[in-house]
């Protein structure tokens, strides 16, 4: 983050989020990455902030993340979601792009690829066979997308999805 306004705040038990993420496919493997020892992953990405686009924000995730410059794509999902984690109930408004890595970014299947240290947290980055029984192991959040990766949209899709 570079000292801006991320858009996510907390009303009560009520948290708003605009969050982006990619999707990166690599022989029938999605990168995913797990914060500290949360017992989810989620697809890289981040918060979105004050007056960034998505995609720009999109970019600066990786960079600052993953520690390269990504290719951010087309547009998949447009997604409202609402889940419960950690006690707070949460609104998020998320956009899910094609995100292409370069050739030298790591490919490993039988470890993590790259462990990074962003805003004081520890990232875990590791390929996933896109396979939804490998997907439901390591607990990819949102559940929705555990089925999605081998029949990418053509089009933009826009989703509302309650996993309350």
């Amino acid at each position: 983050m570079n000292g801006q306004t991320t858009l996510s705040f907390l009303t009560g038990s009520h948290r708003f989020n605009y969050r982006v993420a990619g999707v990166a496919l690599r022989n029938n493997h999605v990168l995913v990455c797990r914060e500290d020892e949360q017992d989810f992953v989620l697809l890289p990405g981040g918060r979105v902030e004050l007056g960034e686009s998505s995609n720009i924000a999109l970019r600066r995730e990786v960079a600052e993340e993953l520690k390269c410059s990504g290719e951010v794509g087309r547009l998949l999902f447009s997604v409202e979601n609402f889940f419960d984690r950690e006690g707070e109930q949460f609104h998020e408004v998320a956009k899910y792009y094609v995100l292409s890595l370069p050739d030298e970014f790591p490919f490993e299947t039988d470890r993590p690829c790259l462990v990074t240290h962003d805003e004081g947290h520890v990232l875990t980055f590791s390929w996933v066979p896109i396979e939804a029984k490998a997907l439901s192991r390591v607990n990819l959040l949102p559940l929705w997308m555990r089925v999605r990766f081998g029949d990418l949209p053509a089009h933009e899709e826009h989703l509302i999805v309650d996993e309350r």
